[in-house]
């Protein structure tokens, strides 16, 4: 099995809670940053990590600390990123529900590196249940004196809170975030300035996901070089991912980045094969808004090679055979999934998701969605799957924000390599009573 970094402790009996976290190694990162290492130098471990950005985009953590502005005499401003609502996506509220002061600490230690006094948790408002965890384990913080003013004797003081969003997936973009937190709607920001710049309240600021605030006590411990030695390439460290469809073990697993996909689907160590002996038909390797793979190259890329866990991997070849790590969202499908079913699904969300601020997306994910269901409903003809390419590659790279991108890919893709489905239900209509009867059980209609 692959070295286990961030969940090592995962099942050690009350380790939710500080005195467990900290026998078992818990603030050794903090008092080891506070005491002996300056800001800039935290920051340089994290960039010999090579730790990528673990919330979809994959940028290095450590250059993109490095990109903050530091003004005299201007306040800067950590937040995190736990607003997960990628379908499919579901690790950072696992990890942050079973270990909640791994986050903390982790936000103590990079803040301590940003020059943050001030840092946020922004948490997706239906997480109630994970708000209160780690409103609890904050309170714990502050009591054992490693939140507040003067941690630890070391004369850096940082506030930390919790702030629940109102449910809106828009608000995992990093600037409609910052909108959100600062009590407007959550519409993204045109960059530039990007938060670096101005972010929180016009301050320069770093948003970074969950798991990768998370990751940065482990490097700290062990050391960046030691951490880049875990993976394989520009894929440092481990991965939580975030397994569930037609798979017989489904849950959060971290993997050693490289490992090959074809074990990670069919080990009794991770997802265990598919389901009820069925044969794997797709795979979405990295949340609901990376491209869909067909079975036979998320196993191999096109030109044979065994597909590994890893950024470069799954991306081998584009978006012509290839795919992305993404969030980490694995969805798998077998061989009675129609794929028309699950797309229309998607872009059911993310037409219903579109802040509207933008038109391409406002207008293009409707139009989608509408063609869609005319495939469901029997009524489609051959010129609507071209259409519905049309309409996609209208909206790619033409948003403010990335989820414009988001919606288009699994459309392309899944016209791409399943264009044969599209055209059998042209030719052959689904009857309006099992349409009926699928809407029904996914509750899209009255009972």
């Amino acid at each position: 099995m692959s070295r286990k970094i961030l969940l090592k402790h995962i099942d050690v009996p009350g380790i939710r809670g500080l005195k467990a976290y900290r026998e078992n190694g818990g603030y050794q990162a903090l008092e080891k940053a506070l005491k002996s290492m300056k800001p800039d130098e935290v920051t340089e471990e994290v960039k010999k990590s090579g730790l990528r950005g673990r919330g979809g985009a994959g940028f290095p953590a450590g250059m993109k600390w490095s990109f903050i502005a530091k003004p005299e005499g201007v306040p800067r401003y950590l937040v995190c990123n736990a607003d997960e609502s990628e379908p499919g996506t579901f690790k950072d509220r696992y990890l942050m529900s079973h270990l909640p002061h791994a986050l903390i600490e982790g936000m103590i230690v990079s803040s301590f590196a940003l020059g943050a006094n001030t840092s946020y948790i922004y948490i997706r408002g239906e997480m109630l249940y994970v708000y209160h965890i780690l409103e609890e384990a904050i309170a714990e913080a502050y009591e054992a004196g490693l939140l507040g003013k003067n941690i630890l004797g070391s004369g850096f003081s940082l506030d930390l809170y919790v702030h629940p969003g109102g449910g809106a997936y828009i608000c995992g973009e990093e600037t409609a975030l910052i909108e959100s937190l600062e009590g407007k709607r959550g519409n993204p920001r045109i960059k530039p300035p990007f938060p670096a710049v101005k972010g929180v309240w016009g301050c320069p600021t770093v948003v970074n996901n969950v798991e990768t605030i998370a990751s940065v006590p482990h490097i700290v411990n062990m050391g960046g070089d030691e951490y880049a030695k875990i993976g394989i390439g520009k894929s440092t460290g481990t991965k939580l991912i975030s397994a569930c469809g037609h798979i017989n073990k489904p849950g959060v697993y971290e993997i050693e980045l490289g490992l090959p996909a074809e074990e990670f689907l069919y080990s009794d160590n991770y997802c265990g094969g598919i389901r009820n002996g069925k044969k794997l038909k797709a795979v979405v390797a990295g949340g609901s808004s990376v491209p869909i793979l067909p079975g036979e190259l998320f196993l191999k890329t096109a030109n044979g090679e065994p597909r590994l866990m890893s950024y470069e991997s799954l991306a081998d070849g584009g978006f012509a055979s290839g795919t992305m790590l993404g969030s980490g969202g694995f969805i798998v499908m077998d061989e009675d999934t129609s794929i028309v079913k699950n797309l229309w699904n998607f872009t059911r969300f993310y037409h219903h998701e579109s802040c509207g601020q933008c038109s391409p997306c406002r207008e293009g994910t409707g139009w989608m969605e509408k063609l869609l269901h005319k495939f469901l409903d029997g009524h489609a003809t051959i010129e609507d799957i071209d259409l519905l390419w049309d309409i996609q590659s209208k909206i790619e790279g033409k948003t403010i924000c990335p989820l414009g991108d988001a919606a288009a890919w699994p459309v392309a893709s899944a016209i791409r390599h399943f264009r044969s489905e599209f055209e059998e239900y042209v030719k052959n209509p689904h009857s309006i009573k099992d349409v009926k009867h699928y809407f029904r059980i996914n509750n899209l209609v009255e009972q």
